[in-house]
């Protein structure tokens, strides 16, 4: 493996630092440094590598390779491409505390929650290794007579994956899976402020076996995207990022003849009753609301309580927060690591400001935090905020930080009501011992993934995941069947085996049963 880097704390000259690179026909490419930009380690702010800045040149270099591995991969016997995908899963799960490590060396979230993402990326992958039986077809004899009729999925060419920061592993993991064992060969623009774990990723595919040209990864910005998105060679992208970003992918990729799915923002609202068990909901919000410094889609970041619950729930939370310890990721007992990026804290330390400007409570102010042993680090506390109103842009934007509020609604119905019209719609939760009330919530939200006291509600592997409103660019949900259909074609075939001299006088009637 070549994915060991510098240890924190090692010093290095900018030109003795390791350079990782683009993926590209099942070799990495070697890349001059001033075409690489810094990877920092967000617990120490240090920099411990250089990460390549690909743009048109890299994206048609792995288009070209992966155009010209497609035939031979589509035609390979589902079997044996299901034999490289248990080879890899086996892989994956060999090296995943190597994955775990190199997410929270890069992302800074705890190497618990690293490696739990890992297994819930890998969850993907198992479900991809059983598709075969996804492939199949429909047969129906006898239509007409003498006439059958029958349908093929088949690939679509090449696919491509944009995947963000936050989950290095997991998300890609949700995407790549299913477009190759269906039979497309794939194009990975990840995020270049975590590229330990997906050179790793790359690594293990050319370790299990995998054609090259198969799976290739560009790193980059915004000209790697846009490269992606008119590439002629290009057929399908799935995208997970921020709305506006994937509203610009959505709209630019399907103008470019391009089947896209784009799923983006969220703001999640966590609803509490009166008869809720408060002690799991003060679990729950904290959990949610803080876990992963908050960088996570499917974070609760609003708490909605119902009548007199946030004066019962509110010391409860605060007493929680005050126990939380943040430092370094790998250090044993942290529950909060760093956020990413130096710049992305001082956006959150921005909304904070924007929340008490707007009138809301400020219970408790996570922006003092320094962390005593890593002053440079981008460490952030948690923050409280209470009395939380519709019209407040905190209430309505997405912080991605580790920012929770409250929220006080007097009846179950507004409540349903605001979470209905909030801009995003990805993910929620209510939490209840009221069956009747849970089951009308089900029925009633209109948003795709659902809670019922558990507060982050990603599904199974083998399940979609997707959202509506500002939420998601998509026809189809991500992962599951529905991504089954997304990176395939249906063909329907007519068939008729005719019998000599028995095919009938000419018609011109338009055929029937």
């Amino acid at each position: 493996m070549t994915t060991q880097l510098p240890h924190a704390g090692e010093s290095e000259s900018v030109g003795a630092l390791p350079i990782l690179s683009h993926w590209i026909d099942g070799r990495p490419v070697d890349v001059a440094l001033e075409q690489t930009g810094p990877v920092f380690n967000p617990a120490t702010g240090e920099v411990i590598a250089r990460v390549p800045r690909g743009g048109a040149v890299e994206v048609d270099a792995a288009v070209a390779a992966a155009r010209a591995a497609f035939p031979a991969w589509r035609d390979m016997p589902l079997i044996a491409r299901a034999n490289i995908f248990f080879n890899y899963r086996a892989l994956v799960y060999k090296h995943r505390e190597d994955l775990a490590r190199l997410i929270t060396r890069d992302h800074g979230k705890t190497f618990p929650d690293a490696l739990a993402e890992t297994l819930r990326g890998l969850e993907t992958v198992e479900f991809a290794c059983g598709l075969p039986v996804n492939m199949a077809g429909m047969n129906t004899p006898n239509v007409s007579t003498n006439v059958d009729t029958h349908t093929l999925r088949q690939p679509l060419g090449v696919a491509a994956g944009i995947t963000p920061f936050n989950f290095p592993c997991m998300v890609p993991m949700w995407i790549y899976p299913i477009a190759m064992m269906t039979g497309n060969t794939f194009i990975w623009k990840p995020s270049s402020h975590t590229p330990g774990a997906t050179q790793l990723q790359a690594e293990l595919w050319k370790e299990a076996g995998l054609p090259d040209g198969v799976f290739n990864v560009v790193y980059g910005g915004r000209e790697a995207v846009n490269a992606i998105l008119v590439h002629p060679g290009i057929d399908a992208i799935q995208f997970v990022g921020s709305t506006p970003v994937g509203k610009h992918v959505s709209e630019t990729g399907r103008a470019h003849g391009k089947r896209v799915g784009a799923y983006t923002g969220a703001k999640n609202i966590m609803l509490v009753l009166p008869d809720a068990d408060l002690e799991l909901v003060a679990d729950s919000a904290v959990a949610s609301g803080f876990g992963s410094a908050g960088e996570r889609c499917m974070a609760q970041t609003l708490v909605m309580t119902v009548g007199d619950v946030a004066d019962r729930l509110r010391p409860m939370i605060v007493e929680r927060m005050a126990r939380l310890k943040v430092g370094p990721g790998m250090e044993k007992g942290s529950d909060m690591g760093p956020i990413y990026s130096a710049e992305h804290r001082a956006s959150v330390i921005e909304w904070i400001e924007k929340g008490v400007a707007e009138g809301a409570e400020l219970v408790v102010d996570g922006r003092p935090f320094r962390h005593p042993e890593h002053p440079n680090g981008f460490y952030l506390g948690v923050t409280l905020f209470d009395h939380v109103k519709p019209d407040m842009k905190i209430y309505n934007e997405e912080i991605f930080g580790p920012v929770l509020g409250m929220v006080r609604v007097h009846t179950f119905d507004e409540a349903l009501d605001l979470i209905n019209h909030h801009q995003y719609g990805n993910g929620t939760a209510i939490f209840t011992n009221d069956g009747g009330a849970a089951r009308r919530f089900e029925l009633e939200v209109d948003v795709p993934m659902i809670g019922v006291n558990v507060p982050i509600p990603v599904p199974a592997g083998y399940m979609s995941f997707g959202g509506t409103r500002g939420s998601a660019f998509a026809d189809l949900q991500m992962r599951g069947e529905d991504s089954v259909r997304f990176f395939t074609k249906q063909k329907e075939v007519t068939v008729r085996w005719p019998q000599p001299g028995k095919h009938g006088p000419l018609s011109l009637v338009f055929p029937g049963n």
